[in-house]
């Protein structure tokens, strides 16, 4: 949490090196994102939901997936958040 700027960052780590049941479940930040800020809005938070993904998420058949995840206002990263995205 950053609270000079009221922010809640839920951060999900998904590492993986073979298919399996993480890719079915990444479109469902937005849903998750929206949980979140029900939550956080008696403090009057904003919420930013963030993947880190490591770099097996590079692969051509995720493209669609993390165009959708920035389209629905969440955020991904590979292998580490930028300390400046935290306002840190």
């Amino acid at each position: 949490m950053n609270f000079k700027n009221k922010t809640a960052y839920i951060i999900e780590k998904k590492f993986q090196n073979c298919s399996g049941s993480v890719d079915e479940k990444l479109p469902g930040c937005h849903f998750k994102k929206l949980e979140y800020k029900k939550l956080f809005a008696p403090l009057n938070y904003n919420i930013e939901y963030i993947y880190v993904f490591n770099d097996w998420f590079l692969q051509h058949q995720y493209r669609d997936t993390l165009e959708y995840i920035k389209r629905m206002g969440c955020h991904y990263f590979f292998n580490e958040i930028p300390l400046d995205f935290l306002n840190l």
